[in-house]
């Protein structure tokens, strides 16, 4: 498969497989249920569900747990992660590709992304936002590392792999029919429900 862009490759191969070792475990689905719960009491009759960089579904599993009748779908560029998505028979669509490759085919009521924004090349964020926004039929779940200005962090040794800024300031600047819903952090040391340090953002179109 070609590439756009080297992170792309970086997280299809080799280093997207060691991820998937390090996030499997079962504190995982219960600090995304209430992660998710907090989120998803300011929606109103989300339907359907679509997850940009799904990995292994964790993030969807605990979604699914609070939505149990909504239709899901996924997208992930790692294909042993797919192999993963795809034992889950309330997955409606698995999509093996790239999120630069998603062909919109509808629009989902829920369009989340999480911890994916981070390591999409920047020269490129402009159209994954587009994706985003026109995947969406009403709310955008923007879940990432943020900072007030644009800045690379080295991500286990690795050079230009992890990007923060404000991806939600900038969402909302490029689409002027959208709106600020809530937003909330989770701290890593959280008591009880941790999370990776992120800063979540809940958008609507109006």
């Amino acid at each position: 498969m070609g590439y756009r862009t080297e992170q792309e490759k970086f997280w299809s191969e080799e280093f997207g497989e060691e991820y998937i070792k390090r996030n499997n475990n079962l504190n995982n689905n219960a600090n995304n249920i209430a992660l998710f719960a907090k989120i998803l009491s300011k929606t109103d009759s989300v339907k359907s569900v679509i997850e940009f960089g799904a990995n292994i579904g964790l993030n969807l599993q605990a979604i699914h747990s609070l939505l149990p009748l909504a239709e899901y779908s996924a997208l992930e560029i790692n294909k042993k992660a797919v192999t993963e998505l795809k034992q889950y028979s309330w997955i409606k669509n698995v999509y093996s590709q790239s999120i630069h490759d998603f062909q919109i085919d509808y629009q989902r009521d829920f369009t989340l992304i999480k911890g994916v924004l981070i390591h999409i090349n920047p020269s490129y964020l402009s159209d994954v936002y587009e994706i985003l926004y026109k995947t969406s039929k009403r709310y955008i779940c923007i879940a990432e590392y943020y900072n007030p200005t644009p800045v690379e962090v080295d991500y286990r040794g690795h050079k230009e792999k992890l990007f923060k800024r404000d991806f939600c300031g900038e969402f909302l600047n490029k689409y002027n029919n959208v709106r600020l819903v809530d937003y909330g952090f989770v701290y890593h040391k959280d008591n009880y429900f941790p999370q990776d340090d992120i800063t979540w953002f809940l958008l609507e179109k109006e």
